[in-house]
């Protein structure tokens, strides 16, 4: 199940992430209709605060896999592979007593006394999952993505069995969810440690000459960077939960979200990358051939990209309204807010910077700009006391780190930024996409108005991507150039 070439490894690796994605939405779809928005409130809390702390307990260790296994061979691997999981169980271990210790105390700071009973139960469950983590770094490295997607989909198919179902059926609480979770994670260890062990079958293990210091110096900062990274998200969540209470949260959580898609192919594309990256820069092989494969990644990740982002923002409202009942519908301005960073985040600089071992850098620029946020939400909510202005100061304080990394790509790397980002090229596809969504939504309101949400999305995302396809070339763009190798089995890189 082995293949070479760039785009069927990121193929792989996006349709993975797209089950997680796909699966995930189900969940919350179905979780937010049967819970009353009080239940969901504190179940998307429980997951904040979790989400929040894995970040610090998790050691950065789930990061180093394809830094290092490049880096050695397959028998060395194994006993890498061993001896981080090892310590992830122990690092887990830790995390369970954290939540259970601290539970009420973590409930006060987010004023939801629910929440102590809901962390007490929840706290058996990083035990059995940390020692899960590193399944992307490991077979992107031995270039197996398949294996990823195969991993997350029956994994999250697993999730949305024994924690929805459940809920469905007997009309369960947040605590219900919890139960599912318990259950399912004793299911998932089991799958991960076999996962684990496929590149190595039929390999003795050979001891490697990387130790735990090697680890923690490529590692902590990572950490830190990472912890200032959720520190960054965490605020708009702690603002928005402390001052403007569970309802408010509810609809936060559930539209102030980047749009999947982006994040799947740039997630993806970063995966694939960084074992490539790390091996180029360790064996001291022409540098140009890094930075081609980065070009040639953005080139064709905006191309893909910037469609779907203008269809969302021109469509949010009815997207909510779909996904989460009208209900939720106020959930559009946070969504059509947080989408506005996907005409940045297309620039995948950190697998660059870190294969080039700048890690220190990486740590800093996240480091500044956790300290900017909490510092400016605190004042925004004493100006505006206004959620929405809390979710536009933080897409700017996220635009304002991608464009800060990439004139330090330039620096490094010799390549200008319009190079790096060409804003032509890119104004160009945007147009074309906002051309193309405008004629198409004009037409829909004029011709079939008051569809469902279901019918009008339907009928205007067939129409849009038709005449996007129809009217490319008219702004020199191919969109086949990039779907039709995918199809193609190849054994060469081509990327």
């Amino acid at each position: 199940m082995e293949n070479n070439n760039n785009t069927v490894q990121t193929l792989w690796v996006a349709l993975g992430k797209f089950s997680s994605f796909a699966l995930g939405l189900i969940s919350a779809m179905v979780l937010s209709r049967y819970f009353t928005k009080s239940d969901y409130g504190t179940y998307r809390q429980i997951l904040y605060v979790y989400s929040t702390l894995l970040v610090i307990f998790s050691a950065g260790l789930p990061l180093v896999f394809d830094y290092f296994l490049p880096r050695y061979n397959v028998a060395q691997g194994k006993e890498i592979v061993f001896k981080v999981s090892k310590v992830l169980f122990l690092t887990g271990l830790a995390f369970s007593v954290f939540l259970f210790t601290f539970s009420g105390l973590i409930a006060k700071v987010l004023k939801n006394p629910e929440l102590s009973t809901g962390l007490k139960y929840f706290s058996p469950i990083p035990l059995l999952l940390l020692p899960t983590m590193g399944i992307e770094g490991i077979f992107s490295s031995y270039r197996k993505t398949i294996y990823i997607a195969i991993y997350n989909t029956l994994s999250r198919t697993l999730i949305l069995i024994f924690i929805v179902l459940p809920v469905v059926f007997f009309k369960g609480t947040y605590l219900t969810a919890i139960y599912g979770w318990i259950i399912v994670s004793i299911i998932t260890l089991g799958i991960a440690v076999y996962f684990k062990g496929i590149p190595f079958r039929k390999v003795a293990s050979e001891k490697s000459n990387l130790n735990f210091v090697k680890i923690l110096k490529y590692s902590m900062p990572l950490v830190l960077a990472s912890i200032a990274g959720i520190a960054i998200k965490a605020a708009d969540q702690f603002y928005i939960s402390r001052f403007f209470g569970r309802e408010v949260f509810a609809e936060f959580a559930n539209g102030f979200i980047e749009i999947p898609f982006v994040t799947m192919i740039t997630g993806a594309t970063a995966i694939v990358l960084m074992p490539l990256f790390s091996k180029i820069v360790n064996d001291k092989t022409d540098m140009n051939k890094l930075v081609s494969l980065w070009q040639n990644a953005l080139n064709k990740s905006v191309i893909l990209i910037y469609p779907m982002v203008v269809f969302f923002l021109f469509n949010s409202k009815d997207i909510m309204t779909f996904l989460y009942s009208a209900t939720y519908s106020g959930a559009s301005k946070f969504f059509s807010t947080a989408m506005t960073v996907n005409f940045f985040n297309v620039i995948v600089f950190s697998p660059l910077l870190l294969s080039l071992g700048k890690t220190r850098f990486y740590a800093r620029i996240h480091i500044i700009f956790a300290f900017l946020i909490w510092i400016g939400e605190y004042f925004i909510v004493k100006i505006f006391n206004d959620p929405l202005s809390i979710a536009i100061f933080s897409v700017f304080i996220q635009v304002c780190i991608i464009m800060i990394s990439l004139s330090y790509v330039s620096r490094i790397t010799g390549i200008s930024i319009i190079k790096l980002f060409p804003l032509g090229r890119l104004i160009i596809i945007a147009f074309h996409s906002i051309f193309t969504i405008a004629v198409v939504k004009l037409v829909m309101n004029f011709v079939l108005p008051g569809l469902s949400p279901f019918q009008y999305l339907s009928l205007t995302g067939s129409g849009y991507l038709s005449l996007l396809l129809l009217t490319a070339r008219w702004f020199d763009i191919n969109y086949l150039e990039i779907i039709i190798p995918i199809f193609k089995r190849s054994n060469s890189q081509t990327n």
